[in-house]
């Protein structure tokens, strides 16, 4: 039977003459750090007195023992971040520069040092570009040139710190007559029995050994003869439990285990765990362009999607239970997809296995972003090494829906001025329509590939045409008002979003005795977005007074223009379901603590965002949307059935009396959007007027600020125009956390709960109060509470002085 040594402890870490423990896996950094060579490069601005060590070269070094009585031994390196040279005993075994595959060397016979030694990713990745030439990029490192992490490099929300080192585990495994090389698991449902098709491949050390697989799943039980180096046992389970999304269904998984034998002599066993479900793209043409609908198990969703980004630019600091606990909050938000993003990593199983439990679709990108990658070889061989290997990897996971080839990149080639500067030098093209299609109809036909995101589904039209496939909305964010989301309405929103600041015990924690100012130089350089302070700052004065000198309502007003504006996208565009088919905001979480675009900081804080996303990503979202010129409420309803309730629209004024009121039925279908028009007499008068409505009779959601009921809320005009009153409010101590009362309209109210406490968090967001209404803000990890503090760390809108 296979044996596994692990080979995690013993590691030392070599610079030239000196030397340091090292932790397998990890890298470089976070050995330095461990053995208090370098300062951490999250706090103040480290970052740039560090950057001298992607500059270096490294070597690794442990003893390796006898390799034990079986017919072969190998080495296998589940990940190596990037290019090195790995030896044994004075033998070099290989040369690898790819951080996206494992590696597998045969040791037999051989003990004594072993040695990777990392070449400086720079040094390489320079050395390819000026092979191959210069290639435009979204930024000046040179990330396209190698088959690395690209944000390794930094990106506009990321520090620079170009990592090494051996990233995932490595072992010894020991092995004789023959082992399991590979499994690909076909998994389909045919008319309710479901098939799980398991094609084997194997290596051998005796040519002539008869093998069997065997191979068994939720009860049943199959055999076939392996000839040659290969063979295809297949299962049938009759009346299989569907695997559904999260807010769709359950998510049955079951254990398959192969079993490879020499007659009854067990020499290998592979187990993973499989979902039923089916899965397709609708990208058929129709009245409004061309659409992008996944449809699971026949079932048409409205994707309520995030971005994900590597959760730490460290990504071997990354636990099983930091993955769990990331997506927990993710599912918690009402996400029920989650797009790996193209600058990053194929993340570990870890993360894949707690999808699968959650109910968390998964969208994958191909890692290449924001560049042109050159396609000469022997960079075009890694990448289809790497897209086999992960394919293969990654498709047992029912969470796993779709395969992306980009992030960006034929937009770029059409839009950024990238194809004059090319001159015809190759660009990525043949991947994204070619190499990873071809790989992925071969080895996984059964999930959808889109050759890029933004893409339209050919050059018929444009890259990030709104109305054809995927569309990226960063015109918003970069240039105008968030209002302006309403202006269109794409097929798919695969990334849009907006900044702010990480909580305040985040930056306090980063920036360690620095005076905080939005133009602080701790502030500043935790701020990585070209222009990001001062786009922050245009999009905040269109709505509201920019604070001059005042810090904190500086942080709560960034906080909320974002929340702010993120939903004024997503109501937006579910009001328009089925046209638009999915929003998947940019982005979810973050690598470091970092003004960006999270919803959850790099602390693991979460932003009044996210619990915005909460109300946004409910089920049932009531929001008031112009529909052909005339206001009305419309009614999101991707529940299972009907939605029904009890509607009540008021005109009221900003001191709060009820001005005008009307009581109507409201229903909606399931997975539907009912709209109801507001009539004349309940449309505000001028700007100290608002509409109010209420939805009773719906289930109790995160965006029930009192009474049990659903609300949404409509201002005619920018609260900065808004004579509202000076906000008065009680506070008081309730089991768990605070009540507030208000005895004025108090606007978005908010309790920034890690000003109580470093650890402390509260169980909701921006809450709006009418006059009279009262709200419980549930409060963890606040070790002394009381109601005059809790006062001190409450915000909410304020008149414009």
């Amino acid at each position: 039977m296979l044996e596994a040594t692990p080979l995690g402890e013993g590691w030392i870490l070599r610079h030239d003459s000196d030397t340091l423990p090292a932790v397998v896996p990890g890298c470089v950094h976070t050995d330095l750090m461990a053995a208090g060579v370098i300062p951490d490069p999250f706090l103040g601005r480290h970052e740039t007195e560090v950057a001298w060590v992607g500059r270096r070269d490294w070597t690794y070094e442990r003893e390796v023992g006898d390799s034990g009585g079986q017919e072969q031994t190998d080495l296998v390196f589940d990940g190596l971040d990037t290019v090195a040279e790995i030896s044994l005993d004075g033998r070099l075994l290989g040369t690898v520069r790819n951080m996206h595959r494992s590696y597998r060397f045969d040791v037999t016979g051989l003990s004594g040092r072993l040695s990777v030694r990392f070449v400086s990713a720079y040094a390489e990745a320079e050395a390819v570009r000026g092979r191959v030439g210069e290639r435009p990029a979204a930024y000046a490192e040179p990330y396209p040139y190698l088959r690395k992490m690209a944000c390794s490099f930094g990106w506009d929300w990321g520090p620079t710190l170009v990592t090494a080192g051996i990233w995932r585990p490595v072992r010894l495994e020991h092995w004789s007559t023959a082992r399991i090389a590979r499994v690909r698991p076909l998994v389909t449902v045919e008319e309710g029995t479901g098939v799980v098709e398991l094609a084997v491949d194997v290596e051998r050390t005796r040519v002539e050994a008869a093998l069997t697989v065997e191979a068994t799943v939720a009860g049943v039980r199959a055999r076939a003869e392996i000839e040659g180096s290969g063979g295809v046992v297949r299962l049938r389970v009759p009346d299989a439990r569907l695997w559904w999304p999260r807010g769709y269904g359950e998510q049955p998984l079951h254990d398959v285990e192969l079993k490879l034998l020499h007659g009854e002599e067990p020499l290998d066993v592979w187990r993973r765990r499989v979902g039923f479900r089916t899965v397709e793209l609708d990208r058929r043409p129709d009245a409004h362009g061309t659409g992008f609908t996944l449809v699971v198990n026949g079932e048409r969703l409205f994707a309520r999607g995030v971005n994900w980004i590597p959760d730490d630019v460290f990504p071997s600091r990354i636990t099983r239970e930091r993955y769990r606990e990331r997506l927990e909050q993710a599912a918690g938000a009402g996400v029920d997809l989650v797009r790996i993003w193209g600058g990053g990593i194929y993340e570990s199983e870890d993360f894949y296995d707690a999808c699968d439990e959650l109910g968390l679709l998964v969208w994958q990108d191909f890692p290449f972003a924001c560049a042109a990658y050159p396609e000469e070889q022997p960079l075009r061989g890694e990448v289809e090494a790497e897209a086999r290997e992960n394919v293969v990897r990654l498709m047992p996971h029912p969470s796993l829906v779709l395969w992306n080839g980009n992030n960006e990149n034929l937009w770029g080639f059409r839009d950024w001025e990238w194809e004059p500067r090319l001159a015809g030098d190759s660009w990525g093209e043949g991947y994204y329509l070619g190499v990873l299609p071809r790989v992925v109809a071969e080895l996984d036909p059964t999930r959808p590939y889109t050759a890029g995101s933004p893409w339209s589904g050919s050059w018929e039209h444009h890259p990030n045409d709104p109305a054809h496939g995927t569309h990226h909305s960063w015109e918003v964010w970069n240039r105008q008002d968030y209002a302006d989301y309403r202006l269109s309405v794409p097929r798919f929103v695969a990334e849009f979003g907006w900044q702010a600041p990480p909580a305040y015990s985040t930056l306090r924690r980063a920036l360690p005795g620095e005076e905080l100012a939005p133009d602080s130089p701790g502030v500043l350089h935790h701020q990585k977005a070209d222009d990001g302070n001062g786009k922050l700052e245009r999009g905040l004065a269109r709505h509201f007074a920019v604070p001059d000198g005042d810090f904190d309502r500086w942080h709560y007003l960034m906080q909320l223009n974002q929340a702010r504006a993120v939903a004024a996208g997503i109501e937006h565009w579910r009001s328009h379901w089925p046209v638009c088919a999915g929003t998947i905001v940019w982005q979810l979480n973050d690598c470091w603590p970092v003004t960006s675009w999270a919803a959850i900081d790099g602390d693991g804080r979460e932003k009044p965002l996210y619990h915005e996303l909460r109300r946004l990503y409910a089920d049932r979202l009531p929001t008031f949307q112009m529909w052909d010129g005339g206001l009305v409420l419309a009614a999101c309803n991707q529940g299972p059935a009907e939605w029904r309730g009890a509607l009540t629209l008021r005109r009221m004024s900003v001191e709060g009396e009820v001005l005008a009121r009307k009581d109507v039925d409201l229903a909606a279908g399931r997975r539907a959007v009912a709209r109801v028009g507001v009539p004349r007499e309940l449309m505000p008068a001028g700007p100290g007027e608002f509409l109010v409505a209420d939805v009773w009779g719906s289930p109790r959601s995160s965006g029930a600020e009192s009474g049990g009921g659903l609300r949404a809320l409509h201002f005619p005009v920018p609260d900065r125009e808004v004579p509202y009153p000076a906000p008065e409010f009680e506070v008081g101590l309730a089991p768990g956390g605070i009540t507030v009362t208000a005895r004025t309209l108090v606007r978005d109210l908010l309790l920034q709960a890690d000003r109580l406490d470093p650890g402390a968090r509260a169980d909701r967001g921006l809450v709006t109060l009418l006059p009279g209404e009262e709200v419980t803000i549930g409060v963890r990890g606040w070790k002394t509470p009381d109601a005059k503090t809790a006062r001190s760390a409450l915000y909410c809108v304020e008149p414009t002085r």
